[in-house]
């Protein structure tokens, strides 16, 4: 749900901001996310949705107890990139428990 505004990638839904070109080394050199009970998450882990979550620019809710299968950890407002039935999305670590 991001779009390409000059060099910055721009998230749609909540308007954050970060560089195209940022080298992945540096982003995940610091990368700490959390999920909604304070449990470190990392790549490939299980997560589950605490809370219904619409889908922007679509009819498709997802329900709460959704599980999301090996997720991937980016930087910025939307940690956690996953693929799920609505597709692929960047979802934020508040709205996920790991399982």
């Amino acid at each position: 749900m991001t779009y390409l505004d000059g060099e910055n990638y721009v998230c749609a839904q909540c308007g954050h901001e970060w560089l195209i070109n940022t080298p992945i080394e540096e982003v995940e050199a610091g990368l700490v996310v959390k999920d909604a009970n304070g449990n470190l998450l990392t790549d490939g882990d299980t997560v589950t949705l605490i809370k219904d979550l619409k889908v922007k620019g679509s009819s498709t809710t997802l329900k709460v107890g959704t599980k999301i299968k090996g997720i991937r950890l980016v930087s910025g407002d939307h940690e956690v990139d996953c693929k799920t039935e609505a597709g692929n999305l960047l979802l934020k670590a508040c709205f996920l428990k790991k399982t």
